[in-house]
Formats: structure tokens, sequence, C-alpha cells
């Protein structure tokens, strides 16, 4: 809604009657609460009776403001005197749901020329200014003028002077010029020399520095060979040892293996032997512990006559060994009367002690308690038979 309020005739703060119109853009609000405070405010009423409501509002805050304003201040600062009535009609809208979108002050008049008193006084000082303004531009214009020639009189003595002053300068500087040429003559001369003798010892350096470089690509290539040579024989001569070596190496221990293999085999195998020849001596110890324990019972058994017949068997054998030296003899010759006959009954008579040293027993003890049967039964001999013995 667009209202233009208008206050007429209203006396400000000095007491002048003025009259102010204004703009004004208004809308009710679309919040909620502020929409039902519209209806609730407005509702049933026409257009132009709400616009007669708002206008009515804005008015009577514009009538109390301006009360309170010089005419000055109403006349030079509208914006602020807009301000001031949007702000203190603000709330008061509010409350009924409409917003005060702008607010502008159009036209501010009186009927008693007050204003156009100001503007007269305003034109009058204008005017003054603007003739003393007059008087002082041409006052200081002549004055600048006079400046103006003075400072170019001074400019042009200065240029002069300055002229002077650039030609001494231009002939001590050519002086100098001509001074340094020279100097820069001399040392160009000497430089030349300096740099000639500069490029010569470069050159050597260059020299110098190709030789070593060629020196060290000499030992370079002497390293390779020397590493060459060492590869070579390193390929022709260190591994077919290594591998020969290696090839011995593992000959001599395969074959230490199969020696310790061997000594082992063998050392079981006399193990075995032991063991079984141990074996057999056992059982032959005990076969002969058996036999020996079974001549020992049936010696018990049959007492002296077993013990005679073992005597009787071992004998011949004891005959046998005594007779042995005689066996080689081819004949005996006796001469005279020597005591043969003593000599045999002697050698008889030694035979008991010999048994009885070889098995411990009395052949003589023996025969005196022995008193045989006609038949023994132990050995089954006559008696003219162990008689005859």
């Amino acid at each position: 809604m667009t209202l233009n309020p208008m206050c007429e005739y209203v006396e400000t703060a000095q007491g002048v009657p003025l009259t102010v119109t204004g703009v004004a853009q208004c809308k009710i609000m679309n919040e909620d609460e502020l929409l039902t405070t519209a209806c609730e405010q407005f509702l049933g009423k026409t257009v132009k009776e709400i616009k007669m409501t708002i206008l009515q509002t804005l008015e009577g805050h514009l009538r109390a403001i301006l009360g309170t304003l010089t005419v000055e201040e109403v006349y030079k600062d509208r914006d602020q005197f807009a301000g001031l009535v949007r702000e203190v009609a603000a709330p008061d809208v509010g409350r009924m749901g409409i917003e005060i979108l702008s607010f502008t002050i159009k036209d501010v008049y009186d009927d008693v020329q007050y204003l156009a008193s100001l503007g007269k006084a305003q034109t009058a000082a204008v005017k003054r200014d603007a003739d003393i303004g007059v008087a002082q531009a041409n006052r200081d214009a002549g004055i600048q003028e006079a400046e103006c020639e003075k400072t170019a009189m001074d400019v042009k003595y200065a240029m002069d002077t300055k002229i002077e002053d650039n030609a001494r300068m231009y002939k001590l500087q050519k002086a100098q010029f001509d001074q340094e040429v020279n100097t820069a003559k001399a040392e160009s001369a000497l430089a030349y020399e300096l740099q000639a003798a500069k490029i010569k010892q470069k050159i050597r350096n260059e020299e110098i520095q190709i030789e070593v470089v060629e020196r060290r690509k000499q030992i370079e290539v002497e390293q390779q060979e020397i590493l060459r040579r060492e590869e070579e024989l390193i390929a022709t001569v260190r591994l077919p040892a290594e591998a020969e070596a290696y090839r011995l190496q593992t000959i001599a221990e395969g074959k230490r293996t199969q020696t310790v293999e061997a000594a082992k085999a063998d050392g079981e195998r006399i193990k075995v032997l032991g063991l079984a020849e141990a074996h057999a001596i056992g059982d032959v110890g005990k076969a002969d512990a058996e036999r020996m324990l079974a001549k020992a019972k049936v010696y018990k058994q049959y007492g002296d006559a077993a013990i005679m017949a073992l005597v009787l068997e071992a004998l011949p054998k004891i005959a046998a060994e005594v007779s042995a030296p005689l066996a080689k003899t081819d004949e005996i010759v006796m001469v005279g009367d020597t005591g043969a006959t003593g000599d045999i009954a002697r050698l008889a008579g030694a035979i008991p002690p010999a048994v009885r040293t070889l098995t411990g027993l009395d052949l003589t003890h023996v025969l005196k308690r022995l008193n045989p049967p006609e038949d023994l039964p132990s050995s089954g001999l006559k008696k003219k038979e162990v008689t005859a013995c």
C-alpha cells in the first residue's frame, strides 16, 4: 500500500507553522502471529479503511516528531527526519500487523515566508561571498603574476648560472674523461698483456688437465686390464683348482665315509662274532660243565672202582709219554752188569708217584685197599688183567 501522509500548519519547536508531505510504502506482515494480529485489527474493513487507519497513525507520529525539531533541522536533514518518523511509527503499526517498508519526506513549505527569508539571507551571503571571492581572486592573480615574473627571472638567472656551471663542469669532465681515457688505454695495453698471460696460463692448465685425464684414463685402463687378468686367472686357474680341490675333497670325504662305515661294519661284525664266540664258549663251557657234572655223579656213584677205571685208562697215555723219548732210539746195548734190572724196577716204582703227581691219586694206596672181585663192575676187567698191568 502506498500512503501519502500530510501535516498542515504544524508548529515546530520554534513555533513556525510548517506543512510537510511524505510518501510511505506499507504491507501486511505474512508471519503467522502477525498475520493473525492484522486479521483481528482489520477483518471486515475495506482497503480504504485500512489505509486510512495506517495513514492517521503515520500522520500522528509525523506531527509529534515535527514539534520537537527546528525548521532548519527539518529542511536541511530530511533523511534523519524521515528516519525518526519511521523508527517511532514502526512499533505502533507493527502491533497492528503492518510493516513500514519505506518512508520519505516529499515536501516542506510554509505560508509565513520563513523558508523564503532563509533563502534570501543565504542568497545574499552567497553573493557577498562571491564578490569577496572575485576581489580576492583579482588580488591573488596580481600577486601570482608578480610572483610568476619573479620566478621567471629567477629561473632565467638560474639557468644562465647553470649554463656557465655546466660549461665549466663540461670542461672539467672532458679533462677527467681524457685522463680516464688515457689511463684506460694504458690499462688496456697492460690488461691485454696480462690477459694474454692468463690465457696462456689457462691453456697450460687445460693441457695439464688433459694430461691428468689421459693419465687417469691410462690408469683406469691398466686397472681394468689387471682386473681382466685377475678374472682370467680366476677362470683359468683358480676356479679349476677350486673345482679339483672340491672334487678331491668330495672323494676324500667319500672314502673317509666309506672307511668309517667299513670300520663300523667291521666293528659290528667283530662284535657279532665275539658275541657268537662268547655264546659258543659259554655253550661249550656249559656242556663241559654238564659233562663234568655227569662224570662227577658217575664217579660219586661208583666210588673207587670208577677212579680205578680212570687210572687204568690214563696209564697207557702216561706210559706213552714216558716212553716217547725212547721211541726214536733204534737199539740199546747193555755192557756188563750195570744194574739194568734195578733201573727198570726203580722206573716201575716211580710210576705211582707220577700218577699221584698228575692225578692226585695214590695208586699204591688204592691197590692196597682194593680187593677186586672176579669181574670189575665198572670196567669189566679180570683180576689177572689188573695184576698184569
